[in-house]
């Protein structure tokens, strides 16, 4: 508990799957730099050391301080569990703020939770529309939007959509994408490491695929249909996969083609240098489309639809879909004519002290009435 007189926010950062870890650490540092108390939750949603702890390691983050172990299970399970874990710990914190980050189950569950507790909860990354319902992320970041005081966009097509939903003015921020700040921070780092020649790759010699989307990977018509794409590909540049151990398994029962090779999921720093030096990237994150922007890498997104629309207006990214003759067009259109490179405004490595200003400037003050008009916005 704080002691008598102590007039510092007591401010609960929540981190649960990989992408949160790379956005929280430049959040909690800008924050503790402003002499606040920061306290960080680690539910456990990505429980794999090299899903969780390599990340905070290389990103330089102190150990939880409070890690509830959740662990996976359905989506159902998965938030109800986070949810009844974070309950009891903000009832002995009592922090002033929530902070939540992104799209997972964990960020919808400790928002729903601090929402009906009493702290102020401030969304990064809110706004975010694919306008895909299929999309559990989607579902995640449409209900925290609705619990949250405070809404902190990383582009003015999220403050759109905000707008349009019907939030008040003085809950939505424009911000920037502070999981640039990470990759900004530790780029040249990333770029030092021996990543590449110790996989016996050039730079621009190869191609890099993610793939972990249920939709993509849990289903053996549109995996296979996506490895026939992926084998195409390869004919003209090869390919490396990082793969999830899901990923893999079925890689290798449904018949990894020539060219596609499949290595262990990588830490931060090596998956940026892996981004950095592809020629192209093959992908189903959103994280990945942003941090493809910002290295300047062309990026094909394997889907129908984008929350992250400015990464193809304003950057290297385009949606392709799923289908063979479209990827593998994608590609050879990619290696024949390159693409230009651009930056969205904002994306400068500063978006955390844009937060932490934010937060600053309002947490102090009582929670905010959430709006009134709660039509959903389908």
């Amino acid at each position: 508990m704080r002691a008598a007189g102590d007039k510092r926010l007591r401010i609960v950062t929540v981190a649960g799957a990989r992408p949160n870890f790379v956005k929280v650490a430049p959040i909690s540092r800008a924050l503790e730099a402003r002499d606040q108390e920061v306290i960080l939750v680690h539910t456990g949603q990505h429980y794999d050391e090299r899903m969780s702890h390599v990340f905070f390691a290389e990103l330089g983050m102190r150990a939880p301080d409070h890690h509830l172990q959740v662990g996976s299970g359905s989506h159902a399970a998965q938030t109800g569990k986070v949810m009844t874990s974070f309950e009891p710990l903000v009832d002995k914190l009592r922090p002033d703020v929530v902070v939540v980050v992104g799209d997972v189950n964990s960020t919808l569950a400790c928002a729903l939770v601090a929402a009906k507790a009493g702290p102020l909860v401030a969304h990064v990354e809110a706004g975010l529309r694919s306008r895909d319902w299929a999309m559990p992320e989607e579902v995640n970041r449409a209900a925290t939007d609705r619990v949250s005081d405070y809404l902190l966009a990383s582009s003015p097509d999220a403050v759109e959509n905000l707008r349009a939903e019907g939030y008040r003015e003085d809950q939505v921020h424009l911000v920037g994408n502070v999981m640039v700040d990470s990759l900004l921070a530790n780029l040249d780092r990333a770029r030092a490491r021996p990543t590449l020649s110790g996989l016996g790759l050039e730079p621009g010699g190869y191609g890099l695929v993610t793939l972990h989307r249920p939709s993509n990977v849990d289903d053996d018509g549109a995996f296979r249909q996506l490895l026939e794409a992926l084998g195409r590909v390869a004919r003209r540049l090869p390919l490396v996969f990082p793969a999830h151990p899901r990923a893999q398994q079925r890689a290798e029962r449904l018949g990894t083609p020539p060219g596609v090779r499949l290595v262990p999921p990588a830490g931060y720093l090596d998956f940026l240098a892996l981004q950095g030096g592809a020629r192209v990237v093959l992908t189903d994150s959103g994280g990945v489309q942003e941090e493809t922007t910002v290295l300047g890498v062309p990026c094909l997104t394997l889907r129908e639809t984008t929350e992250r629309p400015i990464t193809v207006d304003e950057g290297t990214n385009r949606v392709v879909g799923v289908a063979p003759d479209r990827i593998v067009g994608a590609v050879d259109a990619v290696l024949e004519h390159g693409v230009a490179r651009r930056r969205p405004e904002l994306w400068d490595g500063k978006a955390a002290e844009r937060i932490a200003d934010v937060i600053m400037a309002g947490a102090g003050r009582p929670s905010h009435p959430r709006p009134t008009d709660r039509a959903a916005a389908r």
